[in-house]
């Protein structure tokens, strides 16, 4: 059986949303492109969040400084889709607020009525852009790496994850980039150092991806009654699910592409 691609996901806003797509590019080093090149500042001034927006420097380890759905679930009710250069702001498939993503002056549109959304959420929050230093887990870890930026999920691993826990666990919850099919659950964990192909784009395969207390939040709710974090401890022994990747070349990826060692 060959390994196969299975889903193409992207989340232009960091940690809000995603969006599934046919194909993608691919840009070295960086990753998917559009993949979290927005983000919304938390407890900074303007001053102070675009620096952050600007200099890989001024993240390090301060994963408190952007919205997430760590620190602010609410926002889990929400989407946000990118077409071309229009930002739209959705709830259950209706559009709130769209706007060009060139013009800067409009981002205060978009900040505001997420707090007149959210009025739990702290003011004041500012919408952040930058295409070439996305908000990636990794560029505001204490290493702020631009690399390790393509999560890799098997979809074995999350049925075999189902089947241990007997609960309806939807893909959605971990995030992924690229969902594939064709091994064995848990077999892309010895994956660790390899590289691997999709069409002409070689892959370093970097390490596990440990998982956070957002995948104990149903897609698309607030509801975190399921406790996965903590099941995938008493089950596996980690918290991880899938592999973080490094592009390695530019190039496109696709839908049914096959995956190769």
């Amino acid at each position: 059986m060959s390994i196969s691609i299975s889903s193409i996901n992207y989340c232009p806003v960091k940690s809000i949303s995603f969006q599934t797509i046919k194909s993608c590019e691919i840009r070295k080093n960086i990753g998917i492109v559009g993949d979290r090149i927005f983000a919304f500042s938390k407890g900074l001034d303007l001053k102070q969040a675009q620096l952050f927006e600007k200099k890989l420097e001024q993240r390090r380890g301060k994963w408190n400084k952007i919205l997430t759905l760590k620190n602010s679930p609410s926002l889990n009710k929400y989407n946000f889709f990118l077409d071309n250069d229009k930002l739209t702001l959705t709830q259950n498939d209706n559009s709130i607020l769209t706007i060009n993503s060139n013009e800067r002056d409009k981002y205060e549109l978009l900040s505001n009525k997420i707090l007149d959304l959210e009025s739990s959420l702290q003011k004041p929050i500012f919408l952040m852009n930058n295409k070439d230093m996305p908000f990636f887990d990794t560029s505001i870890s204490n290493k702020t790496l631009l690399t390790h930026s393509v999560s890799l999920i098997n979809v074995k691993s999350i049925e075999d994850f189902r089947n241990k826990t007997n609960q309806a666990i939807e893909t959605q919850r971990f995030r992924g980039n690229i969902y594939f099919d064709g091994i064995e659950a848990w077999e892309e964990r010895n994956w660790i150092g390899k590289i691997i192909k999709i069409n002409d784009i070689s892959f370093k395969v970097e390490k596990n991806i440990p998982r956070c207390v957002a995948i104990n939040l149903k897609p698309n709710t607030n509801d975190n009654s399921l406790n996965l974090l903590q099941s995938l401890k008493k089950n596996y022994s980690h918290f991880d699910m899938g592999v973080y990747l490094t592009a390695l070349d530019n190039g496109l990826i696709n839908i049914g592409d096959n995956i190769t060692l």
